[in-house]
């Protein structure tokens, strides 16, 4: 693989970093490794310990902030993964995102919502970034945030 085609390039083209792992809310693992699935605890959007998006999507965000929600939850996952994995190069595949939306009634835009999440891990991770995905939505979500998103990923053989 290039260099200039490393998920670490690709984050720096989009001009991101990862953030510091994910620490645990409470009595829980932020990834769980078994052979060579990696199982991903929930990410709601936040900067170290600090929700950034809170409230219902339709009535106090809109689809655009949960979007960006959706993306900083993507970008604590990729944390996440990249900690679990030894480096996202060592990631065969991301498997399946749940994306859950903090949802006003009569909201029914949640997948367009979800894209934030997926395309910023397809963007990072390339094809194998590509992945089955539900979004759902909830009628509230931990510390009223407006998006949580949890991953499973397979490793490389050799990882």
């Amino acid at each position: 693989m290039s260099q200039n085609n490393t998920p670490t390039a690709r984050l720096a083209a989009l001009g991101l970093t990862l953030p510091p792992p994910p620490e645990p809310a409470a009595h829980y693992m932020p990834w769980l490794r078994s052979d060579d699935l990696i199982f991903l605890a929930g990410q709601t959007p936040k900067h170290g310990r600090e929700l950034q998006f809170r409230g219902q999507v339709g009535q106090d965000l809109t689809i655009e902030e949960a979007r960006k929600a959706a993306e900083l939850c993507a970008l604590r996952l990729l944390s996440a993964l990249n900690d679990a994995a030894g480096g996202l190069e060592n990631v065969e595949q991301v498997t399946k995102l749940t994306v859950f939306v903090n949802a006003a009634p009569g909201f029914a835009d949640h997948p367009i919502v979800a894209n934030g999440a997926s395309d910023l891990i397809a963007h990072v991770l390339g094809p194998q970034g590509v992945h089955a995905r539900s979004a759902v939505g909830a009628s509230s979500l931990p510390g009223n945030a407006a998006v949580e998103v949890e991953a499973f990923a397979r490793l490389k053989a050799q990882a």
